[in-house]
């Protein structure tokens, strides 16, 4: 297996095909991200934060709302990419044949598998800018740090689309999905500092939640949306990038072996 296959600029035809699509029913597309940090900030921001008050995070005490609001963003980077690239392209592939017909054309398997994972890096840059505009309302946002929050949405895309793709190139039917989804994206979902800091749980559980992608990649946004950008934002960065650069070749490899008989 080559580590990166050859490559060309016309999976960029794959993108440019789901973002036609998308552009067909982006109003259904556009209400998720827009009324889920409302959804949220209301009723564990403002609701539950009157009962737990402050808490100590990054060596600061900070309002509840203000600690959950970038985990959201983080959570809905999450999300996007990875069901994008799970439900939606397993749709693609197995149930409209999408991808049968895009490999009758000149593009390869892996122009058509790393169009797909960028289209959900992208959808996960989109619904991050519709909410960080809610979010912003609320005075939670610093800017101009908080625009990182774009670049960190596509590079936590590519990371959790990759990790999809490779899901989408293992399950025999749409119906497993719930396997990935209850093993992988529900426990970083609760246990990622997402909605508690990391500090509260026990020693066994603080060093598998440090090895979790999303509990990156909410540290990242915390620090970008509160404007802290110093050295200690790096590790997370690299770590990021590092799962991309793992996830993104294996997925291509994965899709190939499913595809190609």
């Amino acid at each position: 297996m080559k580590l990166y296959p050859p490559l060309s600029r016309r999976f960029f035809r794959v993108w440019q095909r789901n973002l036609t699509v998308y552009r067909q029913s982006w109003k259904i597309s556009f209400i998720p991200p827009l009324l889920e940090p409302l959804f949220y900030l209301l009723a564990f921001g403002v609701g539950l934060g009157a009962l737990v008050g402050n808490i100590r995070y990054g060596g600061e005490e900070i309002s509840y709302v203000r600690f959950i609001a970038p985990a959201l963003i983080a959570i809905t980077v999450m999300n996007s990419s990875f069901f994008e690239n799970t439900y939606g392209s397993f749709v693609r592939m197995y149930y409209q044949k999408t991808f049968d017909a895009m490999m009758a054309t000149p593009l390869t398997v892996e122009e058509i598998i790393m169009g797909e994972i960028i289209w959900g890096a992208t959808k996960a840059v989109i619904a991050t800018a519709i909410m960080m505009v809610v979010i912003s309302f609320f005075g939670l946002i610093r800017y101009p740090e908080g625009l990182l929050l774009l670049p960190l949405a596509f590079l936590g895309g590519l990371a959790f689309g990759a990790a999809g793709m490779i899901c989408t190139a293992l399950v025999p039917n749409i119906e497993l999905f719930n396997l990935p989804v209850f093993l992988f994206i529900t426990p970083m979902f609760l246990f990622s500092g997402t909605f508690f800091p990391v500090e509260n749980l026990p020693g066994w559980a603080q060093t598998t939640a440090a090895f979790l992608p999303l509990t990156r990649l909410a540290e990242l946004a915390r620090a970008f949306t509160n404007g802290r950008i110093n050295a200690g934002v790096l590790p997370g960065i690299v770590y990021l990038a590092a799962f991309a650069a793992v996830a993104f070749p294996l997925a291509l490899y994965k899709m190939r072996k499913r595809l190609i008989k």
